[in-house]
């Protein structure tokens, strides 16, 4: 099963663009792990066109938040729906379970040990300051765990997270995230 990790980041903020629509942001960076290539890349926005083969040959998508913002930005890039492909959301799995949405740091600091290497609004800042290169570490960072929160919920059937009180646990229903899907995706770009 060929699995795709991703995030994204943004060249722009809702704050500047007045409103809370995605059709008004732009991507500077798309960090992705390709399971078939064991291999992890960022490609900037003139690159994606090297990325539409890998996506439109996966069998899933999985990401953090991706279903609500990465998907549909990404979306406005290509000439397809990317909604077509199976989607693994982390955190919409984690809201259906736990009741709640928790950020990635939360989740990653108390199932994995670790914490992001910045914030979003931090990568905003570094493209524009011409820092690609910086923006491309964060945004992988942001994959390898999102990578890592997939394999170990896959492998334990739950994640953790930080509260008040301590760490606490959320079950997740992880038995059909590796099941093939017929996808309706339209191959649109020549190959």
């Amino acid at each position: 099963m060929r699995k795709v990790v991703f995030d994204i980041e943004t060249s722009n903020e809702f704050s500047e663009v007045g409103k809370f629509d995605l059709r008004l942001l732009d991507i500077s960076i798309v960090g992705v792990y390709d399971s078939e290539k064991d291999s992890y890349r960022a490609y900037l926005v003139e690159e994606l066109v090297e990325l539409w083969p890998i996506i439109e040959k996966t069998d899933v998508l999985i990401g953090y938040n991706s279903d609500h913002f990465d998907i549909p930005l990404l979306n406005k890039y290509y000439h397809g729906d990317l909604a077509t492909i199976k989607s693994v959301d982390l955190l919409k799995e984690i809201k259906n379970s736990l009741g709640k949405r928790l950020k990635l740091d939360s989740v990653a600091e108390a199932t994995l040990g670790v914490n992001k290497s910045g914030h979003g609004l931090d990568a905003i800042k570094w493209w524009r300051d011409g820092e690609v290169e910086k923006v491309k570490k964060y945004c992988l960072d942001d994959v390898k765990i999102t990578k890592d929160l997939y394999d170990y919920a896959l492998k334990n059937g739950h994640l953790k997270y930080k509260d008040w009180d301590g760490i606490k646990t959320i079950e997740l229903d992880t038995s059909n995230w590796e099941e093939k899907e017929d996808s309706a995706l339209t191959h649109t770009l020549p190959f």
